[in-house]
């Protein structure tokens, strides 16, 4: 544990089938969709939230299919419209999420609506929603850009409706994370329901803002996996999950030595590429090129990585690249690894020709390090010296 902030109970609500779905130009099938919940309620992700019912057929056979067949919560999404909450009551879920604009830009250039008339429509789909016996969460769509006085009020109306849950979403990744820890309070003061927030972004914030929820009282946050979602996307699965069990030391329930083969699993569904330089399950998250940093990671890994978080609790593995940068830990460990029995002059030899391959942006592979251990002549381990 690297905080000393403590913050706790902590729920996990993936939306990687809704709003990770939304990315420009990704679809799932109803397969993709099907194995993705499945591993997502196989390492105990606390809610799924599988879709949006209404928006056609065969994403209501989808959401109504992973309900059925899922152990943990299924989410189904809804306006503040009739047939919007008929159709996900009827797809089977055990929550059904509702939300409207209350941001002013929003109420008059996309919903066309007052204030009042957004709280009693607000209003109405709850009741609905709960008269139903269903859970209930209400989101203030845009509440980050929201007149806070206004924001309170929705936030009062839908509590004495009965919700049991409210959603503050940052829906254009406006905020900073001590202004939304800032919001985040007032909303947790305001209601007696529990708050989840739904974080995005589009300044690199989303991440932080989650985790910033969780210290001001949020007790869930909305994530998606590799961070997809509209626009820059979401909050990161990953991300969220291992800040909070790594840096705070919470138990989250979720196993996380899953992490990595769910992102690949959703990479390849989306035909989102996770950069290398993603956090916690980019290829590169914990590879070390350079001597001084590999070096130190062979001695004693708490050196140049985290110290509260290894390859092992995600899934994946630690690797040493060799390039450019590459010192002679670094090579020695390739050499050994490989059988051979190399001496200080030749791992200096062999080094000097990594790092020479290297700076032509060439990747130097175990194959081209046994080439060139080869052409120096290096012996093998089992090889006697004469």
């Amino acid at each position: 544990m690297a905080s000393n902030i403590e913050i706790g109970p902590v729920r996990i609500f993936d939306t990687t089938l809704r709003d990770g779905e939304q990315s420009p130009r990704t679809s799932f099938s109803y397969d993709e969709k099907r194995e993705i919940a499945a591993a997502l309620d196989d390492m105990g992700t606390h809610v799924i939230e599988a879709g949006f019912p209404v928006n056609s057929d065969a994403e209501f056979e989808a959401v109504s299919d992973i309900a059925a067949a899922t152990d943990t919560t299924v989410c189904g999404l809804a306006r503040v419209v009739d047939g919007d909450i008929e159709a996900a009551l009827d797809s089977g879920v055990g929550m059904v999420h509702v939300f409207v604009s209350t941001s002013d830009v929003q109420l008059e250039d996309s919903m066309h609506a007052t204030r009042r008339e957004a709280k009693e429509r607000a209003v109405d789909a709850v009741e609905q929603v709960k008269d139903a016996g269903v859970e209930c969460m209400f989101s203030p769509m845009d509440a980050t850009r929201t007149d806070p006085d206004y924001l309170t009020e929705i936030v009062e109306a839908v509590s004495d409706a009965g919700t049991d849950w409210i959603n503050i979403p940052d829906t254009c990744g406006v905020a900073m994370p001590t202004s939304f820890g800032k919001t985040v309070k007032a909303v947790v003061e305001a209601t007696d329901a529990r708050v989840d927030v739904h974080t995005h972004d589009d300044f690199g914030m989303a991440a932080a803002n989650a985790v910033m929820g969780f210290e001001n009282g949020a007790e869930q946050a909305q994530v998606s996996v590799n961070g997809i979602g509209e626009r820059a996307g979401n909050a990161a699965y990953e991300e969220v999950v291992m800040a909070v069990e790594s840096v705070y030391g919470v138990d989250t329930g979720i196993d996380t030595t899953q992490i990595t083969k769910l992102a690949r699993i959703v990479e390849d569904a989306s035909d989102i590429p996770v950069p290398a330089n993603k956090p916690v399950t980019g290829r590169n998250a914990f590879a070390h090129e350079s001597g001084i940093h590999a070096a130190g990671v062979i001695e004693n890994a708490d050196t140049f990585e985290t110290g509260v978080m290894t390859p092992e609790m995600v899934g994946a593995e630690r690797e040493f690249v060799l390039g450019k940068h590459t010192g002679t830990h670094s090579v020695r460990k390739h050499l050994v690894e490989a059988g051979f029995d190399p001496t200080d002059g030749e791992v200096h030899e062999i080094t000097k020709r990594v790092k020479e391959y290297g700076a032509g942006k060439r990747q130097v592979t175990a194959g081209d390090v046994e080439r060139f251990a080869r052409e120096a002549g290096v012996e093998r381990e089992e090889e006697v010296r004469i």
